[in-house]
């Protein structure tokens, strides 16, 4: 029902019973170094499908009273802690699906009624001895037994974030209320060891903080020492891969990306459905439409356009996720769409250079989905659709049509601001490269021989060549291969000898003439 008072073990006995089970039971230790501390408050967000739920069902099955879970523990990672006996199967755990009550309640009851009118008789039933009045609500009951007992409780609110989501007004003001009464009311969270949240998004920054300002947040732009729980890590996932003979790299290629405190982190949805299927396509995003994403970069925000294209592409965009409040009523700026992308992990989020970015291959696709028929993006699609004829004229050595392709796609996707931009030039290769992702892994500025090699295509496909790509300006095409070759920028390729292609491309910026010239090394 959503609702559940020491839940027992039951939930993660089903957790552990797939193939595909990763051990992140070390997150309880955190979680017991916080126990009964002025930091005993957290919130931790992330995207759908990241494994919030399987998180909470481990909590509450470490936590709850009324059962033994050592045997369910035994052979995980938290056996082995120091802290693991002092807090086992201690306290009484209020597990509150959220969700779940939405679903369940009656149309005449908020979410806070059918909350207290299905746990308040539980803790009656565990305590008959403490003096609960049927309409005490459960911040009383929590209270009164921990007045009488010094029993403390543990609160795990799963989805907490789904009625600010919803906007539903009636609902919201009540749900403010209940939090306020339960985490902010001192004779009631003197009785609470531990709160634990988990939402898609952050608190949100105006009512709702004032009523949550005690928690601590860990989200996907900062997710801190919950960082290597937030999905499976890179470590985790290969050791899958190897278990079940899935290429790692082809993995790493479709679901990598989310750099979490220098720690890479993959969707364990997509991880676990490719496993399952033996091949690597798009899952985490067929949890969700994509006419969501295709509704937010449709806002006329400024850049927004020219943003969104240069991440296509493959680049970064600056962003300044400070501003947003966290609401999907609040968009005022790109920076706010671009943050909310972040939280829903449509993008992912460079802490040390504030950019972001989209993550991986799967991702990418979705937001390929995303512009089809939308007129405001119809050039992109149409570099892109060429984008494999493109690559079959660069593999054939076919230098005019290779130049034609370059000078179109520059005038297309670029404005006269914009037009001598080094940068964009980049974004221009690598956006009418498009189709190239399908057998390439593409590094821009890669350090080779003696300098730079402006982007260099690193093939994870069988027998397809490495190509080496220099870009010139104002110059004569021919300076851009003599430079791949002065520098010696192949040497970088080495495993690629006798199979690397070197490719200049120069234009001027009068003519906006566009010239290539590509070479066998």
């Amino acid at each position: 029902m959503g609702i559940y008072l020491n839940p027992g073990v039951e939930n993660l006995e089903l957790d552990r019973n797939t193939p595909y089970y990763v051990d992140k039971s070390l997150l309880i230790s955190k979680l017991n170094s916080l126990i009964n501390t002025n930091s005993r408050f957290v919130c931790v967000s992330r995207p759908r499908r990241f494994g919030k739920t399987m998180a909470v069902n481990m909590i509450t099955a470490y936590y709850s009273k009324d059962c033994d879970s050592h045997h369910i523990f035994s052979d995980l990672k938290i056996a082995n802690d120091k802290s693991f006996e002092d807090h086992i199967n201690k306290y009484n755990v209020l597990n509150i699906d959220i969700n779940g009550c939405l679903c369940n309640k009656n149309n005449s009851l908020t979410v806070v009624d059918f909350i207290n009118q299905s746990v308040v008789p539980e803790i009656v039933k565990s305590y008959p001895n403490v003096k609960i009045k049927a309409e005490d609500n459960l911040a009383i009951a929590i209270s009164k037994v921990y007045e009488a007992t010094k029993e403390k409780f543990i609160i795990v609110l799963d989805e907490y974030d789904i009625i600010v989501r919803e906007k539903d007004n009636k609902e919201l003001e009540s749900f403010l209320s209940f939090l306020n009464g339960i985490f902010k009311n001192n004779n009631v969270s003197k009785a609470i060891a531990l709160a634990y949240l988990t939402g898609i998004f952050p608190i949100v920054r105006d009512v709702v903080q004032s009523k949550l300002n005690n928690f601590e947040e860990f989200t996907m732009l900062n997710a801190g020492y919950f960082s290597s729980f937030v999905g499976f890590t890179s470590s985790e996932t290969k050791a899958l891969c190897e278990q079940h003979n899935l290429d790692f790299e082809e993995v790493k290629r479709w679901y990598d990306g989310y750099n979490l405190n220098d720690i890479e982190i993959y969707s364990p949805k997509s991880v676990i459905d490719a496993l399952r299927n033996n091949k690597c396509e798009s899952y985490w995003t067929q949890t969700g439409s994509y006419e969501a994403l295709k509704n937010f970069i449709l806002l006329n925000f400024e850049g927004i356009k020219d943003d969104i294209i240069s991440m296509i592409s493959g680049s970064r965009v600056h962003v300044n996720v400070k501003k947003f409040l966290n609401k999907l009523d609040s968009f005022n700026s790109k920076d706010d769409v671009f943050t909310y992308l972040i939280h829903i992990g449509y993008l992912a989020y460079d802490h040390d250079t504030e950019e972001c970015f989209i993550p991986n291959y799967e991702i990418k696709n979705e937001w390929i989905h995303s512009i089809e028929n939308t007129p405001n993006y119809e050039k992109v699609l149409n570099v892109i659709n060429k984008s494999r004829q493109l690559l079959n004229d660069t593999w054939a050595l076919d230098s005019k049509a290779v130049a034609k392709s370059i000078e179109e796609t520059h005038m297309l996707i670029t404005n006269n601001l914009t037009y001598n931009n080094e940068d964009a030039f980049q974004s221009v290769i690598r956006l009418a490269y498009f189709y190239a992702d399908s057998y390439y892994t593409i590094v821009n500025e890669l350090p080779a021989g003696n300098g730079y090699a402006d982007i260099v295509f690193i093939p994870y496909v069988p027998n397809k060549p490495a190509i080496v790509v220099e870009l010139k300006r104002n110059k004569c095409v021919n300076t851009a291969i003599n430079q791949i070759r002065e520098k010696k920028y192949p040497s970088a390729l080495e495993l690629y000898k006798g199979n690397i292609l070197l490719v200049g491309i120069s234009y001027y910026e009068k003519s906006k003439k566009h010239f290539a010239t590509i070479e066998k090394a």
